[in-house]
This record gives structure tokens, C-alpha cells and sequence, in this order.
């Protein structure tokens, strides 16, 4: 990367920093880093070579990174649109569905095959799990408003049925909204899995709306609203257990994780492995082979989160550890793929390039569709071509498939 960008790139952080108010050592303070290096950095003569550091920066400026790095080459591919898939999900999310099903409910008298639409549901999650979003988009653009209608021109039992439904398939939405970096959309979608989960007066299909929502807020850089929303759905769960609901054990325990990812990326370390341990307790009781609520809850998903939080609290060499000792073979593609990302982010912060390259390969074969929508690997591998210098050909590949610009990662 030039000298030119990275003097620019010090006279904006410098801007910023005074914008605020702030000495070298306090905005330092606030970084985690030594006065030293910030000075450097706002001279241009030290280059910040990760873009999770540069990630930093932005949050403490109040600016998105982006903006920060407005001339990076690197920047402007990792922060692309996922795909054009988002676009017809958004759509699909802003049609008038109910309006058009109360509408026209008094024409409508075709009987509502309950069983057939619940296999339906079925197959959105597994396609939600398998990364296969442009199956999942096909199949939505039907079923929400074939469910939504279903759901006006029921009554009782019935119609409680159809809602749950309802919800699980906004959660299903609302999961691949997430995962093509758009929380805004996501979080309207679980909002509407948690309305109708409420109409259907089921509480333990609203905290698996809890689980999703907190999801969303993590991948936007929400944590403290991904630790509250989780925390209190927890809590409230507590008075289910004693009635020896596994289902709400289960949902503790994947809102448990929750918090303790929550609690990793604000750097609270007690706190998160405190969290782990509770997950842990609650994992024995549920015990393997179950998957209540799509939440794929259990020892081996308590195992993987040991890595993810591990990852999120810097802990390079406690993550590789934890992921020697777990078992990912129970879990679906996609929860392996994000463990193989995990193992990909924990070698980039010890540096070791060609095994974060491997690793992120294994994601890739286990659930392409997911890792390349996800922007954050884009990002993973602008940090690994700025580490290496100069790339190697198998990491030059690898950000060509991703479509990022392997020249400026280079010396």
C-alpha cells in the first residue's frame, strides 16, 4: 500500500481524534495501543496492516470504516454488496402480504394444507443451513405470502399453527438478511417472527426470535444491544425450566452463547467464559441430537462457541486448542463453515497466513454459497494480503474467487 494513502489515511484519524477532543494518549487509551503507535500511524509512517485493527479505529472515531479508508483498493472490494439476492429478499419483506391476505380472505376458500406448508418451513431452515440462498429466496417469495394468507382465513387451533409457522419462516428470513449484511431488514423480519409467535401465544418461539435478533446485532457491531437482548430473553426462560421444558433449556443455552459472544467482543473476558461455563451446564442437560428452534444447541455447539469467543477476545492460541478438542461433525454445514472461519480469523491474528488460507478453504467447500455472501471474509482476506508481502499464489486465488484486489496487498 502507498505512502501517499498511508499519510492520508493519518491526517483523517488525526482530524478525527481532535474532532473529538482527544489527546494522542487518551484516543491511544481508548485503542488499546501505545502513544507511540498512534503517533506514527497519524504521521504516516506506520502502516496499519489488519483491517480488524483499522475496524477498531473507525468504532472509537464514530466513523464506518469505509469512509475512514476511502482510497484503500482493499476497503472498496470487502465492503461490497453480498448479492443481488438481498435485493428481492428486501422486496419480498416490503410487499403488503397481510394487507393483501385481509383483503381478500372472504374470496379465498381453498382449504390450508397445514402439514404440506409445514414441510415447507422445513425445507426454508435446511436451506438456511446449507447456505443455499438463492433456493431459500425462491422458496420465501411463495411461502410468506401463502402463510400469511393462510393465517387470515384460520381460526383456533389451526390458526395458532399457521403463525408458528409464520414465525419460524421470518426467523429463516431474517437469518439470511443476516448473514448478506443487512440488519436493518433482518431485524424487521424476526420482529415479525416474534409478532406472530406471539399471536400464536407460543413464549419459546418469541425467545427463539431473541436468539435471531441477537445474531443480527452482532454482525452489526451492536453488542451491547446483542448482550441485552439476549441476557433478558435468558432470564426470562429461567421460570420454563423448572416445569423441565428441554426446549427451554436449550434455548438458555443458545442464549447463553449469545451473551458470552456479546461479552467476548466487548472485551469482557470474565464475564464471557463465565457465560461458556453456564452454556456448558445447560448443554449436559440437553444432551446431543437435538436442534430445538434451529438453534442446533449442545456440547458440540458450546465447543465451537469456545473457539468464537476465544477469537473474539484475541486469545489466538486458546482458540486452537479448543478447536483440536471439538467434534463439528453433528453440526450443520453452515454452523461448520463458521467454525473453520473462526479457526481462519484465530491464525490470522498469530500471523500464520497459509493456515488461514486452509482453513478458510475448508469454509468454503462446506457451505460456498454462505462464505462468499459473508462480507466479513472479504475482510479476512484483505487482512491476510496485507500481511503478506508478497501474497502467496494460493492466497492471490483465493482473493480472486472472493474478488478482492490482491495488488494492493502487496509491500
Amino acid at each position: 500500500m502507498s505512502t501517499d494513502y498511508e499519510q492520508a489515511l493519518g491526517r483523517r484519524i488525526a482530524a478525527g481524534r481532535k474532532h473529538r477532543g482527544l489527546s494522542q494518549k487518551e484516543f491511544a487509551a481508548l485503542l488499546g495501543r501505545s502513544e507511540a503507535w498512534l503517533s506514527q500511524v497519524e504521521r504516516g509512517v506506520r502502516r496499519i496492516d489488519r483491517m480488524t485493527v483499522l475496524g477498531k479505529v473507525a468504532d472509537v472515531l464514530g466513523v464506518p470504516v469505509a469512509e475512514l479508508a476511502a482510497e484503500a483498493p482493499l476497503m472498496a472490494t470487502a465492503t461490497e454488496d453480498a448479492s443481488s439476492g438481498a435485493d428481492r429478499l428486501r422486496l419480498l419483506l416490503s410487499a403488503p402480504h397481510a394487507l393483501k391476505a385481509l383483503v381478500g380472505r372472504e374470496r379465498d376458500g381453498a382449504p390450508v394444507d397445514v402439514p404440506a406448508l409445514r414441510t415447507e418451513v422445513e425445507r426454508a431452515w435446511a436451506l438456511a443451513h446449507q447456505g443455499a440462498y438463492a433456493d431459500l429466496t425462491e422458496l420465501l417469495e411463495t411461502l410468506v405470502p401463502r402463510l400469511e394468507s393462510a393465517a387470515r382465513a384460520t381460526t383456533g387451533a389451526e390458526q395458532a399453527d399457521i403463525f408458528r409457522l409464520l414465525a419460524g419462516t421470518y426467523q429463516a428470513f431474517g437469518a439470511a438478511l443476516a448473514n448478506m449484511a443487512e440488519p436493518e431488514a433482518a431485524w424487521v423480519a424476526i420482529d415479525r417472527a416474534v409478532a406472530a409467535a406471539e399471536r400464536a401465544g407460543d413464549p419459546l418461539l418469541m425467545a427463539a426470535g431473541a436468539f435471531r435478533l441477537s445474531i443480527v446485532f452482532l454482525g452489526a457491531r451492536h453488542f451491547e444491544q446483542a448482550a441485552g437482548v439476549s441476557g433478558s430473553a435468558a432470564e426470562a426462560l429461567v421460570p420454563l425450566e423448572g416445569a423441565e421444558q428441554i426446549e427451554a433449556v436449550a434455548l438458555r443455552g443458545a442464549l447463553t452463547l449469545q451473551r458470552a459472544l456479546a461479552a467476548a467482543r466487548l472485551n469482557l473476558a470474565d464475564d464471557a467464559y463465565a457465560y461458556l461455563r453456564t452454556a456448558h451446564d445447560l448443554a449436559e442437560q440437553v444432551g446431543e441430537g437435538r436442534n430445538d428452534y434451529n438453534t442446533e444447541f449442545g456440547p458440540a455447539n458450546v465447543a465451537v462457541h469456545e473457539v468464537s469467543v476465544a477469537v473474539g477476545l484475541g486469545d489466538a492460541g486458546m482458540a486452537l486448542r479448543a478447536a483440536r478438542k471439538a467434534d463439528v461433525s453433528v453440526l450443520s454445514e453452515e454452523r461448520q463453515a463458521r467454525f473453520h472461519l473462526d479457526i481462519a480469523r484465530a491464525h490470522a491474528q498469530r500471523r500464520q497466513v497459509d493456515d488461514a488460507v486452509s482453513a478458510l478453504s475448508e469454509a468454503k467447500d462446506l457451505s460456498p454459497q454462505l462464505v462468499n455472501t459473508l462480507p466479513s471474509v472479504k475482510q479476512l482476506v484483505a487482512d491476510l494480503l496485507l500481511m503478506s508481502q508478497p501474497p502467496s499464489e494460493g492466497l492471490r486465488r483465493m482473493a480472486a474467487e472472493f474478488g478482492v484486489d490482491a495488488a494492493g496487498g502487496g509491500a
